[in-house]
Protein backbone atom coordinates (compact mmCIF):
# COMPACT_ATOMS: atom_id res chain seq x y z
CA UNK A 1 0.00 0.00 0.00
CA UNK A 2 1.43 3.12 -0.91
CA UNK A 3 1.32 5.95 1.47
CA UNK A 4 -1.30 8.87 0.76
CA UNK A 5 1.47 11.32 -0.44
CA UNK A 6 2.28 9.46 -3.33
CA UNK A 7 -1.11 10.83 -4.54
CA UNK A 8 -0.07 14.38 -4.32
CA UNK A 9 2.53 14.92 -7.06
CA UNK A 10 0.95 12.05 -9.30
CA UNK A 11 -2.69 14.13 -9.22
CA UNK A 12 -0.26 17.38 -10.01
CA UNK A 13 1.28 15.64 -12.56
CA UNK A 14 -2.30 14.60 -14.12
CA UNK A 15 -3.20 18.47 -14.59
CA UNK A 16 0.06 19.14 -16.06
CA UNK A 17 0.06 16.31 -18.56
CA UNK A 18 -3.94 15.69 -19.03
CA UNK A 19 -4.19 14.79 -22.60
CA UNK A 20 -6.31 16.93 -25.21
CA UNK A 21 -8.27 16.38 -27.97
CA UNK A 22 -8.49 18.73 -30.81
CA UNK A 23 -9.29 21.96 -30.04
CA UNK A 24 -12.35 21.41 -32.74
CA UNK A 25 -13.80 18.43 -31.06
CA UNK A 26 -17.85 18.10 -31.45
CA UNK A 27 -20.04 18.57 -28.43
CA UNK A 28 -20.87 15.86 -27.77
CA UNK A 29 -17.77 14.47 -28.41
CA UNK A 30 -18.04 11.36 -30.44
CA UNK A 31 -16.76 8.17 -29.73
CA UNK A 32 -17.12 5.25 -32.11
CA UNK A 33 -16.11 1.40 -31.65
CA UNK A 34 -14.43 -0.61 -34.58
CA UNK A 35 -14.75 -4.24 -34.57
CA UNK A 36 -11.79 -5.54 -36.38
CA UNK A 37 -12.97 -9.32 -36.64
CA UNK A 38 -14.98 -7.50 -38.89
CA UNK A 39 -14.36 -4.09 -40.83
CA UNK A 40 -11.65 -1.84 -41.47
CA UNK A 41 -10.72 1.00 -38.49
CA UNK A 42 -10.27 3.49 -41.79
CA UNK A 43 -14.04 3.91 -41.93
CA UNK A 44 -14.41 5.78 -38.93
CA UNK A 45 -12.68 8.64 -41.08
CA UNK A 46 -14.64 8.62 -43.83
CA UNK A 47 -17.74 10.30 -42.26
CA UNK A 48 -17.61 14.65 -42.01
CA UNK A 49 -20.73 16.70 -41.05
CA UNK A 50 -21.69 18.47 -44.38
CA UNK A 51 -21.47 22.15 -43.45
CA UNK A 52 -18.35 21.81 -41.35
CA UNK A 53 -16.43 19.49 -42.63
CA UNK A 54 -15.96 18.30 -39.46
CA UNK A 55 -15.31 14.65 -38.31
CA UNK A 56 -18.44 12.89 -36.96
CA UNK A 57 -16.33 10.78 -34.60
CA UNK A 58 -13.45 12.31 -32.33
CA UNK A 59 -12.24 8.82 -30.88
CA UNK A 60 -12.05 5.60 -32.50
CA UNK A 61 -11.58 2.66 -30.48
CA UNK A 62 -10.28 -0.70 -31.71
CA UNK A 63 -12.04 -3.35 -30.62
CA UNK A 64 -10.49 -5.43 -28.93
CA UNK A 65 -7.41 -6.83 -27.52
CA UNK A 66 -7.47 -9.20 -24.51
CA UNK A 67 -6.52 -9.26 -20.79
CA UNK A 68 -5.18 -13.10 -21.00
CA UNK A 69 -3.65 -15.30 -18.13
CA UNK A 70 -0.71 -16.73 -18.07
CA UNK A 71 -0.96 -20.11 -15.65
CA UNK A 72 2.70 -20.91 -15.15
CA UNK A 73 3.46 -17.19 -14.26
CA UNK A 74 0.66 -16.51 -12.54
CA UNK A 75 0.78 -13.31 -15.09
CA UNK A 76 -2.20 -11.24 -16.62
CA UNK A 77 -0.97 -10.41 -19.91
CA UNK A 78 -2.58 -8.52 -23.37
CA UNK A 79 -3.11 -10.74 -26.29
CA UNK A 80 -3.83 -9.57 -29.94
CA UNK A 81 -5.67 -11.68 -32.47
CA UNK A 82 -4.88 -12.06 -36.07
CA UNK A 83 -7.09 -8.75 -36.79
CA UNK A 84 -6.09 -6.52 -33.76
CA UNK A 85 -2.39 -7.48 -34.75
CA UNK A 86 -2.99 -6.86 -38.58
CA UNK A 87 -3.75 -3.44 -37.37
CA UNK A 88 -1.10 -2.58 -34.88
CA UNK A 89 1.86 -4.19 -36.83
CA UNK A 90 0.48 -2.07 -39.38
CA UNK A 91 -0.43 1.33 -38.03
CA UNK A 92 0.82 3.56 -40.70
CA UNK A 93 -2.09 2.05 -43.00
CA UNK A 94 -4.80 1.70 -40.35
CA UNK A 95 -4.21 4.33 -37.70
CA UNK A 96 -2.00 6.92 -38.71
CA UNK A 97 -4.27 7.96 -41.30
CA UNK A 98 -7.11 8.84 -38.73
CA UNK A 99 -4.65 10.89 -36.38
CA UNK A 100 -3.83 12.70 -38.89
CA UNK A 101 -7.98 13.72 -39.31
CA UNK A 102 -7.68 15.00 -35.67
CA UNK A 103 -9.09 11.43 -34.69
CA UNK A 104 -7.81 9.43 -31.38
CA UNK A 105 -7.23 6.25 -31.82
CA UNK A 106 -7.53 3.98 -28.68
CA UNK A 107 -7.02 -0.08 -27.83
CA UNK A 108 -10.13 -1.52 -26.14
CA UNK A 109 -8.89 -4.29 -23.67
CA UNK A 110 -11.35 -6.63 -21.99
CA UNK A 111 -11.49 -9.98 -20.51
CA UNK A 112 -11.40 -13.68 -22.71
CA UNK A 113 -13.07 -15.76 -19.87
CA UNK A 114 -9.27 -16.53 -18.53
CA UNK A 115 -9.98 -15.73 -14.91
CA UNK A 116 -7.96 -12.02 -15.68
CA UNK A 117 -9.49 -8.75 -15.94
CA UNK A 118 -9.27 -5.44 -14.40
CA UNK A 119 -10.96 -6.35 -11.16
CA UNK A 120 -9.12 -9.13 -9.98
CA UNK A 121 -5.35 -8.01 -9.38
CA UNK A 122 -4.41 -9.38 -6.48
CA UNK A 123 -1.39 -6.51 -5.38
CA UNK A 124 0.09 -3.34 -6.53
CA UNK A 125 2.78 -5.26 -7.76
CA UNK A 126 0.64 -7.36 -10.74
CA UNK A 127 -1.28 -4.19 -11.31
CA UNK A 128 1.72 -2.50 -12.32
CA UNK A 129 2.99 -5.06 -14.27
CA UNK A 130 0.05 -5.06 -16.50
CA UNK A 131 -0.04 -1.21 -16.93
CA UNK A 132 3.24 -1.27 -17.93
CA UNK A 133 2.70 -4.11 -20.39
CA UNK A 134 -0.74 -1.61 -21.68
CA UNK A 135 1.93 1.50 -21.50
CA UNK A 136 4.47 -0.65 -23.68
CA UNK A 137 1.44 -1.28 -26.37
CA UNK A 138 0.75 2.36 -26.06
CA UNK A 139 3.67 4.21 -27.05
CA UNK A 140 5.10 1.03 -29.80
CA UNK A 141 2.18 1.54 -31.56
CA UNK A 142 1.65 5.39 -31.29
CA UNK A 143 -1.93 5.02 -30.03
CA UNK A 144 -3.48 7.77 -27.77
CA UNK A 145 -4.79 5.73 -25.15
CA UNK A 146 -6.67 2.61 -23.68
CA UNK A 147 -10.11 1.99 -23.42
CA UNK A 148 -11.26 -0.76 -20.08
CA UNK A 149 -13.64 -3.50 -19.84
CA UNK A 150 -14.66 -5.46 -17.53
CA UNK A 151 -16.39 -8.22 -19.79
CA UNK A 152 -15.89 -11.95 -20.33
CA UNK A 153 -12.87 -12.29 -17.64
CA UNK A 154 -14.31 -15.58 -16.32
CA UNK A 155 -13.12 -14.56 -12.71
CA UNK A 156 -11.68 -17.66 -10.62
CA UNK A 157 -10.97 -19.33 -13.85
CA UNK A 158 -7.40 -21.15 -13.62
CA UNK A 159 -7.18 -20.49 -9.75
CA UNK A 160 -7.55 -16.62 -9.74
CA UNK A 161 -9.27 -14.59 -7.41
CA UNK A 162 -12.68 -12.87 -7.32
CA UNK A 163 -13.06 -9.20 -7.86
CA UNK A 164 -11.80 -7.25 -5.08
CA UNK A 165 -11.96 -3.60 -3.88
CA UNK A 166 -8.07 -2.37 -4.70
CA UNK A 167 -7.73 -3.51 -8.36
CA UNK A 168 -9.28 -0.88 -10.35
CA UNK A 169 -8.45 1.83 -8.76
CA UNK A 170 -4.79 0.66 -8.65
CA UNK A 171 -4.58 -0.48 -12.16
CA UNK A 172 -6.04 3.00 -12.99
CA UNK A 173 -2.98 4.72 -10.41
CA UNK A 174 -0.15 2.91 -12.54
CA UNK A 175 -1.87 3.38 -15.59
CA UNK A 176 -1.58 6.78 -15.53
CA UNK A 177 1.71 7.15 -13.98
CA UNK A 178 2.54 5.00 -16.78
CA UNK A 179 1.54 7.37 -19.39
CA UNK A 180 0.44 10.40 -18.26
CA UNK A 181 -0.02 11.93 -21.11
CA UNK A 182 -2.61 9.35 -22.67
CA UNK A 183 -6.46 9.21 -22.84
CA UNK A 184 -8.16 6.46 -20.32
CA UNK A 185 -11.40 5.20 -21.26
CA UNK A 186 -14.08 3.67 -19.27
CA UNK A 187 -16.74 1.00 -20.31
CA UNK A 188 -19.17 1.57 -18.17
CA UNK A 189 -19.79 -2.04 -17.12
CA UNK A 190 -19.27 -4.59 -15.12
CA UNK A 191 -17.21 -5.29 -11.17
CA UNK A 192 -15.33 -2.55 -11.79
CA UNK A 193 -18.22 -0.48 -12.12
CA UNK A 194 -19.00 -0.82 -7.90
CA UNK A 195 -15.27 -0.77 -7.27
CA UNK A 196 -14.42 2.82 -8.05
CA UNK A 197 -12.97 3.88 -4.59
CA UNK A 198 -9.61 2.21 -2.48
CA UNK A 199 -7.39 3.72 0.23
CA UNK A 200 -9.19 7.25 -0.33
CA UNK A 201 -9.13 7.91 -3.89
CA UNK A 202 -11.11 7.79 -6.42
CA UNK A 203 -11.39 5.84 -10.13
CA UNK A 204 -12.75 9.23 -11.73
CA UNK A 205 -9.48 10.83 -10.68
CA UNK A 206 -7.77 8.96 -13.63
CA UNK A 207 -10.55 8.40 -16.18
CA UNK A 208 -10.90 11.15 -18.81
CA UNK A 209 -14.11 9.84 -20.12
CA UNK A 210 -17.17 6.91 -19.67
CA UNK A 211 -20.03 5.89 -21.44
CA UNK A 212 -23.16 3.51 -21.09
CA UNK A 213 -22.39 0.08 -21.88
CA UNK A 214 -26.23 -1.10 -22.78
CA UNK A 215 -27.30 -0.37 -26.19
CA UNK A 216 -30.30 1.45 -26.82
CA UNK A 217 -30.56 2.51 -24.06
CA UNK A 218 -29.95 6.02 -21.97
CA UNK A 219 -28.59 5.86 -18.73
CA UNK A 220 -25.61 8.06 -17.28
CA UNK A 221 -22.63 6.00 -15.55
CA UNK A 222 -21.88 7.09 -12.14
CA UNK A 223 -17.97 8.09 -11.83
CA UNK A 224 -17.40 10.59 -9.40
CA UNK A 225 -15.50 13.44 -10.11
CA UNK A 226 -16.30 13.24 -13.69
CA UNK A 227 -19.36 15.27 -14.65
CA UNK A 228 -22.03 14.93 -17.95
CA UNK A 229 -19.29 16.54 -20.07
CA UNK A 230 -16.98 13.35 -19.46
CA UNK A 231 -20.08 11.16 -19.75
CA UNK A 232 -22.68 9.29 -22.65
CA UNK A 233 -25.72 8.43 -20.98
CA UNK A 234 -26.43 7.29 -24.91
CA UNK A 235 -25.64 3.48 -25.93
CA UNK A 236 -26.21 3.06 -30.00
CA UNK A 237 -25.06 0.22 -31.89
CA UNK A 238 -24.97 1.67 -35.50
CA UNK A 239 -27.81 0.21 -37.63
CA UNK A 240 -27.02 -3.04 -38.95
CA UNK A 241 -29.18 -6.40 -39.87
CA UNK A 242 -27.96 -7.64 -36.22
CA UNK A 243 -31.50 -6.98 -34.51
CA UNK A 244 -29.71 -5.50 -31.45
CA UNK A 245 -28.37 -3.07 -33.08
CA UNK A 246 -30.43 0.61 -32.19
CA UNK A 247 -33.37 1.52 -34.59
CA UNK A 248 -33.48 4.87 -36.15
CA UNK A 249 -36.28 5.81 -33.98
CA UNK A 250 -34.22 4.76 -31.22
CA UNK A 251 -31.68 6.69 -31.98
CA UNK A 252 -33.45 9.66 -32.58
CA UNK A 253 -34.58 9.88 -28.73
CA UNK A 254 -31.03 9.06 -27.70
CA UNK A 255 -29.45 12.41 -29.34
CA UNK A 256 -32.58 14.15 -28.54
CA UNK A 257 -32.02 13.43 -24.64
CA UNK A 258 -28.16 13.53 -24.62
CA UNK A 259 -28.81 17.10 -25.96
CA UNK A 260 -31.81 18.06 -23.54
CA UNK A 261 -29.93 16.76 -20.68
CA UNK A 262 -25.98 18.60 -21.70
CA UNK A 263 -23.91 15.11 -21.82
CA UNK A 264 -20.64 15.82 -23.55
CA UNK A 265 -19.95 12.65 -25.36
CA UNK A 266 -22.05 10.52 -27.69
CA UNK A 267 -20.99 7.10 -28.04
CA UNK A 268 -21.35 4.51 -31.55
CA UNK A 269 -21.03 0.99 -31.65
CA UNK A 270 -19.79 -1.29 -34.47
CA UNK A 271 -19.20 0.92 -37.33
CA UNK A 272 -20.01 -0.97 -40.69
CA UNK A 273 -18.10 -1.08 -44.23
CA UNK A 274 -21.47 -0.36 -45.93
CA UNK A 275 -22.62 3.66 -46.03
CA UNK A 276 -24.98 4.26 -43.23
CA UNK A 277 -24.28 8.67 -43.68
CA UNK A 278 -28.39 8.45 -43.89
CA UNK A 279 -28.37 7.00 -40.11
CA UNK A 280 -25.94 8.47 -38.79
CA UNK A 281 -27.29 11.67 -39.95
CA UNK A 282 -30.84 10.90 -37.48
CA UNK A 283 -28.26 11.38 -35.00
CA UNK A 284 -26.20 14.44 -36.19
CA UNK A 285 -28.90 16.03 -37.29
CA UNK A 286 -29.78 16.23 -33.96
CA UNK A 287 -26.67 16.62 -31.93
CA UNK A 288 -24.91 19.26 -34.30
CA UNK A 289 -27.80 20.52 -36.27
CA UNK A 290 -26.21 18.97 -39.50
CA UNK A 291 -26.17 15.97 -41.58
CA UNK A 292 -23.65 13.46 -42.21
CA UNK A 293 -21.50 12.96 -45.19
CA UNK A 294 -20.09 9.69 -46.37
CA UNK A 295 -17.00 11.98 -47.60
CA UNK A 296 -14.17 9.35 -47.86
CA UNK A 297 -14.17 6.01 -49.29
CA UNK A 298 -15.33 2.95 -47.66
CA UNK A 299 -12.58 0.51 -46.86
CA UNK A 300 -12.74 -3.74 -46.96
CA UNK A 301 -11.27 -5.74 -44.51
CA UNK A 302 -9.59 -9.16 -45.03
CA UNK A 303 -8.43 -11.08 -41.54
CA UNK A 304 -5.10 -11.02 -40.53
CA UNK A 305 -2.58 -13.74 -40.16
CA UNK A 306 -3.21 -15.99 -36.87
CA UNK A 307 0.15 -16.18 -34.72
CA UNK A 308 0.02 -17.04 -31.09
CA UNK A 309 2.36 -16.18 -28.49
CA UNK A 310 4.87 -18.37 -26.84
CA UNK A 311 3.58 -18.34 -23.34
CA UNK A 312 6.00 -19.89 -20.23
CA UNK A 313 9.05 -19.40 -21.28
CA UNK A 314 11.83 -18.75 -19.00
CA UNK A 315 15.81 -18.13 -19.18
CA UNK A 316 18.74 -17.71 -16.24
CA UNK A 317 22.22 -17.15 -16.09
CA UNK A 318 22.37 -14.60 -18.53
CA UNK A 319 25.91 -12.84 -18.99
Amino acid sequence: MRKKSFFIPLMALMLQSAPALKAQQLNPLGVCYVEVNNNNMLNAGSYTLQNTNRQLFDVAIIFAANINYDVSKNRAYISNNNNVTKVLNDVNTYVKPLQQKGIKVLLDLLGNHQGAGISNFPNREAAKDFALQVAHTVYTYGLDGVDLDDEYAGYGNNGTGQPNNSSFVMLLQELKAAMPDKLITFYYYGPATTRQTYNGDLAGNYINYTWNAMYSTYNAPVVPPLDKSKISAAATWIQNPNPSSTSATTLASLATSTKNDQYGVFMWYDLPGTNVASYLSTGSNILYNENTLLSGQLYSWSQGQACDPPLGLDVSNVT
